[in-house]
């Protein structure tokens, strides 16, 4: 029996998945776990901070666990195509590669800059209590 890519990708996300249902249960039972000690040792798994470097498919189910992280979870299309890519050896930059809080911060647009008050000519003195 052959696995498709896609049948390999909805198995990848259903591990996760089960991976995040065991984290979730121990930080209902013990706030403050996925920050304080989850979220570091999975970034170090999935070797996130390692700029520079083809990401490998040992360090994928990680990613695609830290996709889970996410309010929206990991996308099917989106893991088959970074999946896929792994598999072809055309890695350039994986979906998976950014943290949530990098993807949120991506997706926000920038602020705008307030721009400066106008001065007035009856502006010559602030502290001028008169007016």
């Amino acid at each position: 029996m052959n696995l498709t890519s896609q049948q390999l990708a909805e198995i990848l996300i259903g591990i996760a998945r089960s991976q995040q249902a065991i984290v979730d249960a121990i930080e209902s039972s013990r706030p403050g776990f996925k920050g304080t000690y989850l979220s570091p040792a999975l970034d170090g798994v999935a070797k996130i901070r390692s700029t520079g470097r083809t990401p490998t498919l040992q360090e994928f189910p990680a990613r695609v666990l830290l996709q889970c992280q996410g309010r929206g979870g990991p996308k099917v299309e989106q893991v088959l195509k970074d999946l896929e890519a792994l598999l072809s050896g055309e890695v350039a930059a994986l979906s998976a590669v950014a943290p949530a809080t990098a993807r949120a911060a991506a997706a926000r647009p920038a602020p705008v800059p307030a721009a400066p008050p106008v001065a007035s000519a009856d502006d010559s003195n602030d502290l001028d209590m008169t007016k």
